[in-house]
């Protein structure tokens, strides 16, 4: 074993678990201390300012400067009663990570000394520059006014020394460079157009909330065995590996019993994200060995989605202090269960009615059949979208296997709402809707009964599944920002509202009645949309072709799925709500093709020199050694029948090594050829299809003769750690 290899390994298995700080307290009395929340505003504000910053968070109202001075200085003094001493504007430029800039409270007083201050314009808004983030063309570098403004529905914390202000970042044209603008203005435009559908069942219905529960599934690795593989740290996966004799085939580190070491690092993680306000509830062992799941309790999705971004850097800070390395790559290790982050999503109104739950009389039973027909509207309409918000250079490897769903995007609805919509489908008004006695609507079609909420069942392979009271948008993956996925969806569902009400809105012009209009509407948006609606095995190679039958996008090239953006479509739908104009979404597949050449190129580039710096080197010692072994056999033996069988095995292997040591030179010459050709292209669209088309099959099959070296080489001087040491924490 190469002695860097065998230290690492030595660290890895005989650390001693790093004990989680111990809080005495109930996590009630320190649940949201690091956060700015109603109850700090309560204590720092005056009952005025309290009372108008409420108003303007609840209706989304603008804050003017003189209510901004009052929070600005409220929200200094609670934070330096923390022990704070900087702010910052924290914001989500397109990396999938976030950004800050610190600036001191502390300002010359021109008398010599210093005084300490925060105004309500410095709280509003800054110009942070950041000129060197992904815009995709919005931005020039000699035109570098960037613009970063408080969001005040999410609430302000602190991380160590520094108060932190949720913010979107704008260019100075106004064109958003960050995750969080535009999934703000997608949840407006859902919020105005459910309202609008609401108002059918609910006529007092003021406005209407979409709701976010994210499962965040992450790998844990030794600190010391990380650290030792160079892919790990370049790349966030292995690239090369062979699997482990055993890894997840028994199924039996699903639900274990979770490791000391591991068991420290979650109660440290919790106590920290309760300080945040993050409401985790629930820990377990995922299907890979040393594969960990948090999850939350459902938030307002915006809030959700901070709540996530926020949670992956503090995850990442945690485990180094218990000597891990937090992965949260897709597919970290071949041949186990990738890592997702499935999205559970819901819409409520005012009134506390989730939209998409069952009813206890028929009239509440006709709006969840009106939701779900409008939500798989929306899905089969904008499958290739959907699919296009979740394809990545890292996601790719995860979908299709593994548990992880296919890349086919199709909802799953389960055997109850099935056939309660195939009846729905089949009835005319008159046979579907009647009155009964009490004047109140019933659906012919039978009750929907209330136990519907523990018998629909889950499906493993469907990206898109309804669970009960929600949909769970399965194919997210676990490095990314929820807000790519959200706002593709709530933008695709207002847009298909809006049509729904259109439709029924004319049909109540031209005399029909509004269960009658409803009902027609329902009925045709069920029968369009039942080509997205699959409740079988998404795995099976019949649906794959079953898929393109029906039309729906197999496309699996990622980046041609980023297309989906800049369709005539979906322009239509994303500049009629305001939410991302044709420039915007030009920009940011643009930003997409960057990110994809580069984690592929990074790839490439890190597997090449791994194989010419550690890989030959250390194989072609070995070939030596089996060399000098099937000499010695013949000086022994001489030229003799017996000196033939015995050396036939060496000679084998050196024929063996031979072989895969060849194809590896000559494919790292050709895939480093493909990538300087690939690099002189102009154009991002082309370099990206030229880098998923010639550079990103040489990562596989290089790794084919890679893998089969590490069986043959001695273990002793095998240079990187195996599956066996990163997969198993002791």
């Amino acid at each position: 074993m190469s002695l860097l290899r065998f230290d690492a390994v030595k660290q890895g298995t005989s650390r001693e678990p790093v004990k989680a700080v111990e809080r005495k307290e109930s996590v009630g009395i320190f649940f949201a201390e690091a956060v700015f929340d109603r109850k700090s505003m309560r204590q720092y504000l005056s009952n005025d300012s309290f009372t108008q910053l409420c108003q303007c968070i609840d209706s989304g109202e603008p804050i003017d400067y003189h209510l901004a001075d009052a929070v600005a200085s409220g929200m200094r003094l609670w934070a330096m009663d923390h022990g704070v001493t900087h702010y910052t504007h924290w914001f989500q430029p397109l990396t999938d990570g976030t950004a800050e800039k610190h600036d001191s409270f502390v300002s010359p007083d021109n008398n010599g000394g210093v005084i300490e201050e925060f105004s309500g314009k410095l709280l509003r808004q800054q110009e942070p520059d950041a000129s060197s983030f992904p815009n995709g063309g919005l931005r020039n570098t000699f035109e570098a006014r960037g613009y970063s403004a408080w969001d005040p529905s999410s609430p302000a914390f602190i991380i160590d020394d520094t108060l932190c202000i949720p913010t979107v970042f704008i260019a100075y044209t106004g064109e958003a460079l960050d995750y969080k603008t535009p999934l703000l203005r997608s949840l407006e435009a859902l919020n105005k157009e459910a309202t609008r559908v609401a108002k059918y069942f609910y006529p007092n219905v003021k406005n209407c909330t979409t709701y976010l529960g994210w499962e965040q599934e992450y790998f844990l690795v030794d600190e010391s065995l990380y650290v030792a593989r160079p892919d790990l740290r370049l790349t966030g996966r292995t690239l090369m590996g062979h699997e482990s004799a055993k890894n997840q085939q028994l199924d039996d580190h699903y639900f274990g019993a979770i490791p000391e070491r591991v068991q420290e690092y979650m109660k440290d993680l919790e106590t920290e994200c309760y300080r945040m306000a993050i409401p985790v509830k629930t820990r377990h062992n995922e299907v890979a060995p040393n594969q960990f799941e948090l999850a939350p309790v459902y938030e307002e999705c915006n809030l959700a989605n901070d709540h996530n971004v926020l949670l992956m850097s503090i995850m990442k800070r945690i485990a180094r202090k218990h000597h891990f390395h937090l992965l949260l790559h897709e597919k970290p290790y071949m041949g186990v269960n990738g890592s997702g982050k499935h999205c559970n999503w819901s819409i409520g109104t005012n009134e506390g009615v989730n939209l998409f739950s069952p009813g206890k009389d028929s009239a509440e039973n006709l709006r969840f059949v009106c939701f779900v027909a409008i939500t798989l509207m929306s899905v089969y309409k904008n499958n290739g979208l959907l699919k296009a918000s979740i394809a990545s250079a890292t996601n790719v490897h995860r979908l299709g296997g593994n548990e992880a769903p296919p890349s086919i995007i199709s909802c799953f609805l389960g055997s109850e709402v099935s056939d309660i919509l195939e009846r729905f489908i089949s009835s005319s008004y008159d046979e579907a809707i009647v009155r009964n006695a009490k004047k109140e609507l019933s659906l012919g079609v039978g009750q929907i009964p209330e136990l519907l909420l523990d018998n629909t069942d889950r499906n493993r392979t469907s990206p898109f599944a309804f669970t009960g009271n929600r949909f769970e948008f399965r194919a997210v993956g676990s490095s990314a920002n929820c807000a790519a996925p959200m706002l593709a969806l709530c933008t695709a569902l207002a847009f298909q509202m809006k049509d729904f009400a259109d439709s029924v809105d004319r049909s109540i012009a031209k005399g029909k009645s509004i269960q009658s209009a409803l009902y027609d509407v329902i009925r045709d948006y069920l029968n369009e949309s039942q080509p997205i609606h699959f409740d079988g095995n998404g795995y099976s190679k019949e649906w794959h072709e079953e898929a393109a039958r029906r039309g729906l996008n197999i496309e699996k090239n990622v980046p041609l799925l980023f297309d989906a953006y800049t369709t005539s479509e979906a322009v239509k739908m994303f500049e009629t709500l305001g939410v991302l104009t044709s420039h915007e979404l030009q920009a940011r597949n643009e930003v997409k093709w960057e990110v994809y050449v580069k984690k592929v190129q990074i790839e490439s580039r890190v597997l090449g020199d791994l194989c010419l710096n550690h890989i030959i080197p250390v194989v072609t010692r070995y070939q030596t050694m089996l060399l000098d072994n099937a000499k010695k056999l013949q000086e022994v033996f001489g030229d003799t029948k017996e000196y033939e069988e015995l050396s036939k095995g060496t000679k084998e292997m050196i024929r063996k090594v031979c072989r895969h040591l060849t194809a590896i030179y000559e494919m790292v010459e050709e895939m480093t050829e493909c990538r300087k050709i690939a690099n002189r292209i102009e154009d991002l669209r082309s370099r990206a299809l030229e880098y998923e088309q010639k550079v990103f099959p040489y990562l596989d099959k290089i790794r084919y003769h890679v893998d089969h070296l590490e069986l043959i080489v001695d273990d002793e001087i095998w240079p990187l750690p195996k599956y066996r040491e990163l997969l198993f924490i002791h």
